[in-house]
């Protein structure tokens, strides 16, 4: 059964800031290699890190949410520890989307 998921991955594009469409693109296909159907894909720019634990001070922040089988998380997350522009990466299950009821009309008099 597929879950719902949602991953922010910050990426390191320090000194290829032009080529970050490129990397968000090829994420997308690694995602979808591994079964995942992508409902959403918000970039949300360069942020400065609050403190740097490393030899970055900022990051591009992209937000992935999509639906996936349980057992693809651990080879996402594994197959992107190994990728050097991949600085950081956070998975969360999400609730499933329930649709909301038809509005009921007042009937007219």
């Amino acid at each position: 059964m597929k879950n719902r998921y949602e991953a922010l991955l910050v990426l390191n594009a320090q000194g290829r800031e032009e080529t970050v469409k490129e990397i968000i693109d090829r994420l997308e296909s690694e995602f979808q290699q591994e079964g995942a159907q992508i409902e959403q894909v918000q970039k949300m720019d360069k942020r400065q890190f609050s403190y740097a634990s490393g030899p970055l001070n900022a990051g591009y922040y992209v937000n992935f949410v999509f639906n996936a089988e349980p057992q693809s998380i651990a080879k996402l997350h594994s197959k992107f520890k190994l990728d050097p522009e991949v600085y950081r990466q956070n998975y969360q299950r999400l609730q499933e989307k329930k649709e909301k009821p038809a509005k009921k009309m007042a009937k007219a008099k």
